[in-house]
């Protein structure tokens, strides 16, 4: 298989992953402002913001591949780009499987009680650790060994198409597009609810920025197909390659402010702290413009634009 094509099937898995924890997020936002969340315990309330953390984790190691495709590298396939999606997808399934179980666990306990929900909530997440890591490193073991040799003996690079680098523009508006749309969704709902009219109005405008923000996101992502059809009329080009990546890469910035926004009205809801949800959100931005700015243009710098 080419690099390329390896680079494309990569990013495709990529997007399993993601719609499903975009969702989760949504969930996670949306759950805070239920009436029934007023009466959950402290300590459901703590493994709600375990929740929220690990979900939102999940999502910053999932996007950072794209980030670094569309800024350290160009849109170029190389072979330290297709190491990146693989170490991010692995890094990422472990926060996930702990939200999961977290989720199951709150789900459970007022149906089950504490002691079952306890123990629905950790098998949940073995069994996610035992079938996203344990098989596949016991199955890795004396097979596959051809396909990694034939891998290792690959040169870092090499020449991307411009329909491929169209391609994958494209593929990568995908991975993220259908997350933040049900994102967006999700916290439209949560201006309808009993819950955010007894707000601080401050915490009602934070809101509103988030999703606006969150709009933004989306009409980023969809621009690239729009020019795409309505400007080049379907051709490949290398300005609308240029294009997409420059939709792409604000897409990211939009998305970053958005999710932190948010995180931080939610936060400081639950725990009845503005500063506890300045600090989330001051914390959240970091972490996820660390993950899909900073460093990748340290590594653009570092390694003059074409990756390494």
């Amino acid at each position: 298989m080419s690099l390329s094509k390896k680079v494309k099937v990569g990013l495709d898995e990529t997007r399993i992953l993601i719609l499903g924890s975009q969702i989760l997020l949504g969930f996670q936002f949306q759950g805070a402002f239920r009436p029934a969340f007023e009466h959950l315990p402290f300590h459901d309330r703590v493994v709600w913001l375990g929740a929220l953390g690990l979900i939102t984790l999940t999502i910053a190691l999932l996007i950072t591949p794209s980030v670094q495709h569309r800024m350290v590298e160009g849109g170029r396939d190389t072979k330290r780009l297709l190491g990146v999606i693989g170490r991010y997808a692995g890094l990422s399934l472990a926060p996930f499987a702990m939200a999961l179980g977290a989720d199951l666990f709150l789900a459970a306990e007022p149906v089950l009680g504490p002691g079952p929900a306890v123990t629905v909530g950790l098998a949940t997440c073995v069994l996610a650790l035992l079938f996203w890591y344990g098989l596949e490193t016991a199955k890795a073991r004396g097979v596959g060994e051809r396909e990694r040799a034939m891998t290792r003996r690959e040169p870092e690079s090499e020449h991307t198409s411009l329909e491929t680098k169209v391609e994958q523009m494209l593929t990568e508006a995908r991975v993220i597009l259908p997350g933040a749309q049900a994102l967006l969704g999700f916290q439209l709902v949560i201006t309808f609810s009993e819950a955010f009219e007894r707000l601080p109005f401050a915490s009602k405008v934070v809101h509103l920025v988030a999703l606006g923000l969150l709009a933004l996101t989306v009409i980023w992502l969809m621009a690239p197909a729009a020019f795409h059809r309505i400007v080049y009329a379907g051709e490949d080009t290398p300005e609308l390659h240029a294009l997409g990546t420059r939709f792409l890469l604000a897409a990211s910035v939009t998305l970053a402010l958005g999710i932190s926004a948010d995180l931080g009205v939610v936060v400081g809801k639950v725990v009845n702290s503005d500063a506890a949800g300045l600090a989330a959100a001051s914390v959240s931005l970091v972490v996820l413009s660390g993950l899909w700015h900073v460093y990748p243009l340290v590594l653009r710098a570092r390694d003059g634009g074409l990756g390494g």
